[in-house]
């Protein structure tokens, strides 16, 4: 087994290489790019001012070519990116004028935290509704519960977070409208802090938890009903073992595979956000990020957030074939 995860992390950096020259390459023939906006808002700004076009001369659009790196062939301009990562450099932002580490850097904790609180929230409220509703299938509970959990399967993040807003923080003003932290947070002491905190953090994570709640509870249901209809299961209560001893000493393992793998998937949620609701709560985190660098052009930013979301996926997809070698005992990676 140690083997085998040796040769997936040794595949991790020639997979991530071919992914960032494939967008790379999609980056520098896509139309709108930053040169392309400078001599539209140049052109723009020469036409208010004097009634004129073609600010700029031949001089300054190399000029501008050479600032933004698009004065070299492509190859030569991703070996050039490719350096100054290997060196820990990732270049600078077009759109803010600051590193593209210190960008990520400063919206990656919002991401993280929120990222982080739903991940743990699915699994801890999940796992035991799937397995109460598959013990109490088609009770007065298991019925109830489906009501809800389809309801909230049914409804987009963003959708619920717009309502959300405008009845809950717009009009009722339980909560904030927006923002990851109110404006004196600093002066506020620990429980302040953390009061302020759960107000503004409370319905963005609803928005986050309401997809992937339905659907890790059930697919916990349905797999815990197929193992105890297993035949295994079965045999083991004929021969005297107490049906809770059934569930959690046999089916319930068997029944976590499937979660155990989708469980590696879950790791970009700690970056990667949504662009959606993080707009809609006016959270300056990974997924707003993303969204206004590829909007903007801003391909430093968009390669590197790619960068580190790719990064994370192969390594979630690692940690979820170990999660499984775990519970399945019959799995033996070579």
């Amino acid at each position: 087994m140690r083997a085998y995860f040796l040769r997936r992390l040794l595949l991790i950096p020639p997979t991530l290489l071919g992914v960032t020259v494939l967008v790379f390459f999609v980056t520098r023939f896509a139309p709108g790019g930053p040169v392309e906006q400078a001599v539209m808002s140049a052109r723009m700004g020469e036409r208010a001012t004097r009634g004129g076009g073609g600010a700029l001369s031949q001089e300054q659009l190399q000029q501008l070519k050479a600032y933004y790196g698009f004065d070299q062939p492509v190859h030569l301009a991703y070996l050039h990116w490719l350096g100054q990562v290997l060196r820990g450099d990732l270049g600078n932002s077009f759109r803010y004028g600051e590193p593209v580490a210190q960008v990520i850097r400063e919206r990656l904790p919002v991401s993280v935290t929120y990222g982080a609180i739903a991940l743990v929230l699915v699994y801890a409220v999940c796992l035991p509704l799937g397995i109460l509703k598959a013990i109490r299938h088609r009770t007065l509970i298991d019925n109830l519960t489906s009501m809800l959990v389809f309801a909230g399967y049914a409804i987009p993040g963003y959708a619920l977070g717009a309502l959300l807003v405008v009845f809950l923080a717009a009009r009722a003003e339980w909560f904030p409208m927006g923002g990851f932290v109110g404006s004196n947070f600093r002066d506020l002491g620990f429980f302040g802090k953390l009061d302020d905190f759960a107000r503004h953090a409370a319905l963005p994570l609803t928005c986050y938890l309401v997809g992937g709640f339905a659907f890790v509870t059930l697919l916990m249901k349905n797999q815990l009903m197929d193992n105890l209809a297993a035949d295994y299961v079965r045999t083991a209560v004929a021969k005297g073992v107490s049906f809770r001893r059934a569930v959690f000493g046999h089916a319930f393992r068997n029944s976590l595979i499937p979660i155990a793998t989708d469980f590696g998937q879950s790791f970009t949620i700690l970056v990667s956000g949504s662009f959606l609701i993080e707009f809609i709560f006016d959270i300056d985190g990974m997924g707003l990020l993303g969204y206004h660098s590829v909007v903007d052009r801003d391909f430093n930013v968009v390669m590197g957030v790619l960068l580190i979301t790719s990064l994370l996926l192969f390594l979630g997809n690692l940690v979820g074939d170990f999660l499984v070698a775990m519970v399945d005992p019959r799995i033996r990676y070579h």
